[in-house]
Order: structure tokens, then C-alpha cells, then sequence
């Protein structure tokens, strides 16, 4: 259970936060209220997020949907308006527990995983927003479908009858981040998405700036783990 320390320290993290987006969507000229703060809750018990629920955050991002089946479902039974989003990939035959849990998945990414959406769709019945990740740098290591497979895989989206909320990217490490976004930017627009999902810990002022509808805040909310 978290001490009173833990939570004012929580406290005073998310209110750093939101006046660093804030900042970023004045200088943009932008609303505030276009941008979603996502808390990245990986790895980090529900001791270590019940603080922010109680400061009044409802919108939680996991990169596993193993780890998230093993601590949301008691949670959310407190705070039933909670938002979960998938922010790592996602196995396509993880796709059916996904979609089952998540009320938003950032890492559409591929043809198979396409297919594997649509039915998990179908069979479940339900529909969380769905951003395609984009592999902004051309990063091997790093998952995501290439700038030129994008047009591609939103037809076979369309065509699977899975509606695309946006884009989501990250990028290159030890680089400006600032061209990269912008590029997404110009991509999500090209191709009238309204959503983009970008910016982390370290740039997620500059990816408001950029025009970031959804910010992936771990670090920042939670502290470096030790």
C-alpha cells in the first residue's frame, strides 16, 4: 500500500507533468484538452499506481498483456472508468486477449496481425481504438511498418473493417526527436488520421509541440526504477 510520502510525491510528479504539456500546447497554440496523458504503468505494481488514480488520472498504458491480466482486472474493479492502452507489440495470437482488455492498442503494425484484429474483433465483440506504429527511423531493431508499407497496411485495414485512430512512433534514441514526429505528423495528415500517439518521458513537450494527441508518460509519473 502506498505510504502518504508515496503519494504526494506522486502528486507532485503529475502535476510536473501536466504543466510540462501545458507549456508544450501554448507554445503550439493548441487546447490542452487535445492532448491524453497515458501513464506507462510496466513493471510497476498496483501499489505504485493506485496513487495516481487517486490523484484523479484514468488513462494507463502496459507493454504486455500478460503483466496487465495480472493486475488490472482488481483495479479497475475500484476504478471501472480506467482506460487501458497497449502500448508494446503485440503477438498476433495475443491479439483475442487484447483486444479483450485494452480499451486502445498503439502497435498495429502488420499484415498477419491485421487479420488476427479483425477476428478477435468479430469474436469478441468489442472495438478499441487502434493506432498503426510506424517505425519513424527505419530501425531495424524496432518494430513498426515502414513509412512505404503504410499505405498498404491501411487498405488491408480498411478492408478487415478495422477503423485506424492514428499513428504511433518511436523514435530514434540520442537524436532530435522533433523531425521525426513532425514526419508522422505530415503522414497521420496525408492520410486523415486525426490521432498521434508520440512522445515519451524525454520529449513529450516537444512531441505537444509537434502535435501529439496522446503522450506515453513512464518515467516521468513514476520515478527510474532502481
Amino acid at each position: 500500500m502506498a505510504t502518504g510520502d508515496d503519494q504526494t510525491s506522486q502528486a507532485a510528479r503529475l502535476a510536473a507533468v501536466q504543466e510540462t504539456i501545458a507549456r508544450g500546447a501554448k507554445k503550439a497554440g493548441r487546447d490542452v484538452d487535445d492532448v491524453t496523458l497515458i501513464a506507462i504503468s510496466k513493471m510497476h505494481d498496483a501499489a505504485a499506481i493506485r496513487p495516481l488514480i487517486a490523484e484523479g488520472l484514468r488513462v494507463f498504458g502496459e507493454n504486455r498483456v500478460q503483466e496487465a491480466q495480472g493486475k488490472w482486472p482488481e483495479l479497475r474493479e475500484d476504478t471501472p472508468d480506467i482506460e487501458l492502452h497497449l502500448v508494446g507489440q503485440l503477438q498476433s495470437n495475443k491479439a483475442e486477449d487484447a483486444v479483450a482488455l485494452f480499451d486502445a492498442i498503439h502497435s498495429v503494425d502488420r499484415p498477419s496481425l491485421v487479420k488476427a484484429l479483425a477476428k478477435a474483433f468479430d469474436k469478441t465483440d468489442r472495438r478499441p481504438t487502434l493506432f498503426v506504429q510506424v517505425n519513424i527511423g527505419d530501425e531495424e531493431q524496432k518494430g513498426g511498418c515502414a513509412s512505404g508499407d503504410l499505405p498498404d497496411l491501411l487498405e488491408r485495414a480498411e478492408t478487415a473493417g478495422l477503423e485506424i485512430a492514428g499513428l504511433m512512433c518511436v523514435p530514434p534514441l540520442g537524436v532530435a526527436p522533433a523531425p521525426y514526429f513532425a514526419l508522422l505528423a505530415k503522414l497521420a495528415k496525408r492520410h486523415e488520421l486525426p490521432a498521434l500517439s508520440m512522445g515519451m518521458s524525454g520529449d513529450y513537450e516537444t512531441a505537444v509541440m509537434c502535435g501529439a494527441t496522446h503522450v506515453r508518460v513512464g518515467t516521468a509519473l513514476f520515478g527510474a526504477r532502481g
